[in-house]
């Protein structure tokens, strides 16, 4: 099957883009990023946009840099860039490790990180990435530029705080703290399916050993990604022992309130989310842990 008739418009410049989406405001206008969902929506008419606004050609979404700390990363960038770059590796590596869960390498090799947020699929990977990083979202408009925090960013199915007029443009996370580590896992019916349910995990730790600080989100459980501050205090103070990840379990499947879907029932999805949130910690724990030794090591030397 294939889309119905459409204005197509390629801009340059992100100006020119917003200037366009400023424009066709009171239209059904799409932005065409990498196009692994927005394609196949059209082509099966669930959506219809009387205009696509191609994006592909703007140099200024493309790329990404750490800079005073922060890591940017422009709304262009690949999947494949998140799983493959030094840098995201070195500065986010939450990223890095949920990268490879994100369909199959033809779709990685396409698909964008805006595109993928913007889209807002509660079932995909990137978005509980980005609201576990407490990243800042950059969106820009013919009115100016706007910063979201990505706990404000996702407001339900396929559903953005995005104005019509706005485009985002970038995403900015801050870089990873020394003896840190992170853990993507998830469950689904076939390898590159969306998840039935899945967990971010980031930890830092002390000189110690010890969980200073702590950040849990879970995809494919609610209408949004969802953030577990409660399973977040239960471990920060920890060595994350098992009795520790045991309580974290239950606290995260005690905060959630799935639907059920055809797949899966809501029972399934609370446990699981559960289960993939301590094993995703336990996996964080012990990156941080070898960081920590390899400081030690290098300190000694």
């Amino acid at each position: 099957m294939k889309p119905p008739a459409f204005d197509y418009h390629r801009p340059e410049t992100v100006d020119e883009a917003t200037s366009l989406l400023d424009r066709l405001v009171d239209d059904e206008v799409k932005v065409l990023a990498g196009g692994q969902s927005l394609v196949p929506l059209m082509n099966f008419r669930l959506a219809v946009p009387q205009h696509l606004v191609d994006v592909n050609g703007v140099a200024e979404l493309a790329g990404h840099a750490v800079t005073d700390g922060v890591l940017r990363l422009g709304a262009l960038t690949r999947h494949h860039e998140l799983e493959t770059s030094p840098i995201v590796r070195a500065a986010a590596p939450l990223f890095t490790a949920a990268a490879p869960y994100v369909g199959h390498v033809q779709i990685r090799s396409m698909g964008t990180l805006g595109g993928s947020l913007a889209h807002a699929d509660p079932a995909a990977e990137l978005p509980s990435v980005v609201l576990a990083l407490d990243a800042t979202l950059v969106a820009r408009s013919v009115r100016g530029e706007r910063r979201i925090p990505a706990a404000d960013f996702f407001i339900t199915h396929f559903t953005t705080a995005l104005e019509p007029d706005e485009l985002l443009v970038a995403v900015e996370v801050p870089v990873a703290r020394p003896r840190g580590g992170a853990a993507f896992l998830e469950v689904a019916a076939r390898h590159g399916d969306f998840a039935l349910a899945g967990a971010a995990a980031a930890v830092t730790v002390d000189a110690d050993g010890v969980v200073t600080d702590a950040r849990i989100a879970c995809a494919s459980v609610a209408a949004t990604p969802v953030r577990v501050p409660a399973a977040e205090a239960l471990l920060r103070g920890t060595a994350a022992d098992p009795s520790v990840i045991a309580a974290l379990e239950a606290a995260v499947a005690a905060a959630l309130d799935p639907t059920p879907e055809l797949k899966t029932s809501a029972a399934y999805k609370r446990r699981t989310a559960g289960v993939l949130a301590g094993r995703a910690v336990r996996q964080a724990w012990r990156t941080a842990q070898n960081d920590l030794t390899t400081t030690r090591n290098g300190q000694a030397a």
